[in-house]
């Protein structure tokens, strides 16, 4: 496939950018729990490069978690991890410091959990959905 980005005005996604009270702490979480690394750091954001691609990580002063699946706050964005079995990779989610939820919309194909700041990330076995 040839690189298109000099050939198109189009954008083109760089990453998601999660909002946080401490883009660090949270960035270690994302590298542990994906296997990447945090390859920028310093305390108003941070970046981890992993084996799915990039996701940033924002220091916001008055973060305020969303409240999942009602109330005030919506999830206005979550993530979804490929992974090749759900228990092993609740195991691990776990084990990183991510709580699963309560409420599973979907839980044999897709498990919903919360990092250490409350955002919403789920892990899938859907690797191909849509494509």
């Amino acid at each position: 496939m040839s690189d298109t980005r000099a050939q198109t005005p189009l954008p083109r996604l760089s990453s998601p950018t999660l909002h946080c009270p401490d883009a660090p702490a949270l960035a270690r979480f994302y590298a542990e729990l994906t296997g990447g690394e945090v390859t920028f750091s310093i305390p108003a954001w941070a970046v981890v490069d992993g084996p799915g691609g990039r996701i940033d990580v924002q220091t916001v002063s008055d973060y305020q978690p969303p409240t999942w699946p009602d109330g005030e706050r919506p999830v206005l964005l979550h993530l979804d991890f490929y992974v090749h079995d759900l228990k092993e990779g609740e195991r691990h989610a776990l084990a990183c410091g991510a709580r699963r939820e309560s409420e599973q919309p979907n839980a044999e194909h897709c498990l919903v959990f919360r990092d250490p700041v409350g955002q919403v990330f789920c892990l899938t076995i859907w690797e191909d959905i849509g494509a």
